[in-house]
């Protein structure tokens, strides 16, 4: 009861924190009540609507959320396309096999019909990473808005700032601390990998090729070794397959749950970020009190970490714009 009590404290902390201008927000709730009263609605009726019918949009949803947050803060500089021959943040690695672009595009066509050039990309993207935890079983939290649009996407600015895979727990730790994020923030962030899929590629060097002699006797001494000779034989065939894709939490990744942390206290976590949460004793220890409390109390705290992650940098009142498509620059 004591970490209940204390899990609800940290929702109504960041969220005060937030809408006292922590983090330059200066975002509110209901920002859009007077100007467009129906907007989270809109859009989380197409959330509800439609995220049953691809289950694996949430993630994805949830994953862009937080690499565009990442980069130059939560601006949605990542829907923005490429411009006068520079690549943009989504034509860079972490970001090719995210696929909720069209989505995304497809709410704010409804939006604009309701009340033009009100609401911004940003904010359809943090309320649809909302909504889609929630059609997946998981907590909701109310997200202050009057984020604005930025006008800049770089794809090196991607690569330099965006958490990686094959980071140990030191080089995590840094990339969310140079967003004002902390270690719990870290820990529970990683949680969203509950809903997770993962391409072969992405952690393939784990089952063959770990240290460089190759094969698969090379494997990272860290996974546990029959779950990686079961991923060697059923998914990830060869060191070299970038398409198979697989569930990070087996058997359970289209619900929100406790199971990707059991799966990394069993040593199952697909990436090298994973088993990172591992070595560090009091990432560790929050992990064996999420995974020994009611499902309530990671609910929170996720919900806690995702409004402070929904305020790194944003645009507020004059800065940037409010884009007409999500995709380019007035």
């Amino acid at each position: 009861m004591a970490r209940m009590a204390l899990a609800a404290a940290l929702v109504a902390v960041a969220v005060a924190g937030v809408l006292a201008g922590g983090a330059r927000a200066q975002l509110v709730e209901g920002f859009y009540a007077s100007c467009c009263p129906q907007a989270e609605k809109i859009i989380k009726n197409y959330v509800a609507e439609h995220v049953p019918r691809v289950p694996t949009i949430a993630a994805t949803l949830l994953r862009t959320h937080f690499h565009d947050c990442f980069v130059r803060g939560c601006d949605a500089s990542l829907l923005l396309n490429a411009t006068g021959g520079k690549e943009a943040e989504k034509d860079a690695a972490p970001n090719k096999t995210l696929r909720g672009f069209a989505f995304i595009d497809r709410i704010k066509a409804i939006i604009e019909k309701e009340c033009p050039g009100v609401v911004s990309c940003a904010d359809i993207l943090a309320l649809a990473a909302r909504d889609s935890v929630v059609v997946t079983g998981g907590p909701s939290w109310s997200v202050p808005t009057g984020r604005r649009d930025g006008t800049v996407s770089l794809k090196q600015e991607a690569l330099d700032n965006i958490p990686g895979p094959t980071m140990n727990f030191t080089q995590l730790l840094q990339s969310f601390q140079n967003k004002s994020l902390s270690l719990a923030d870290l820990v529970w962030l990683s949680g969203a990998h509950t809903i997770g899929i993962g391409h072969c590629n992405t952690f393939s060097e784990r089952l063959y090729n770990f240290t460089g002699r190759g094969g698969p006797g090379d494997a990272d001494p860290s996974l546990d070794p029959a779950y990686a000779d079961n991923l060697r034989r059923t998914k990830c065939k060869t060191l070299t397959d970038n398409t198979t894709i697989v569930e990070m939490d087996p058997g359970s990744f289209r619900t929100f749950d406790l199971s990707y942390y059991r799966g990394v206290l069993k040593r199952r976590g697909l990436f090298q970020s994973d088993a990172a949460l591992l070595t560090d004793p009091a990432a560790k220890a929050d992990i064996l009190s999420a995974v020994n409390s009611p499902p309530e109390f990671f609910f929170q705290v996720f919900a806690a970490s995702m409004v402070k992650l929904g305020a790194v940098e944003v645009k507020t009142g004059s800065e940037g714009e409010i884009r007409k498509h999500c995709a380019v620059v007035n």
